[in-house]
């Protein structure tokens, strides 16, 4: 199983922090980095939660979530929502999207979702959200690969220089 799980993690992926709100009021979040795409028309996105997470039965009956892609610099923001504790929001700047659940400030864009469809994974949930409401600001993203957080880098140009005679 760890062969498989290095050999899945070479494929380097950005990071994202899902949150919800519980129909008690109670925020929730987490980590991932299983988040993608799936249709522009309806726009649809979808990611995955261990079905061992001890907040997967309330994300799966919250209705609404939002994925909040990370940027560059903010690893503590991915450690903290990966980190099981009381309060994960404590000291943590959001704003209330449609629905009330809660999109970090300073992502690199954030999709307030309803919840569609929850499928099983195996050992995870699969979510599937249509987007209700984005927003996109410019920046560098916050990246995984091989178990540890990247640096994008763009590649070097090469500049093309002639001699003078």
């Amino acid at each position: 199983m760890r062969s498989l799980r290095d050999a899945l993690g070479q494929f380097a992926t950005g990071v994202a922090v899902v949150t919800a709100v519980t129909r008690r009021g109670d925020r929730l979040g987490v980590t991932v980095n299983s988040f993608t795409s799936v249709s522009l028309d309806p726009p649809l996105v979808l990611w995955c939660l261990s079905r061992r997470a001890p907040s997967a039965p309330a994300f799966a009956e919250a209705g609404r979530f939002a994925v909040n892609v990370l940027a560059a610099g903010q690893e503590h923001l991915s450690r903290r929502f990966a980190t099981p504790l009381p309060d994960k929001f404590a000291g943590v700047e959001t704003h209330p999207a449609p629905g009330e659940v809660p999109v970090l400030a300073g992502t690199l864009a954030h999709f307030a979702c309803r919840t569609v469809s929850t499928y099983d994974g195996g050992d995870h949930l699969i979510f599937v959200g249509e987007v209700e409401h984005f927003r996109r600001a410019e920046g560098e993203p916050l990246l995984f690969h091989s178990g540890g957080y990247r640096a994008f880098s763009s590649p070097v140009r090469e500049m093309a220089f002639g001699t003078v005679d």
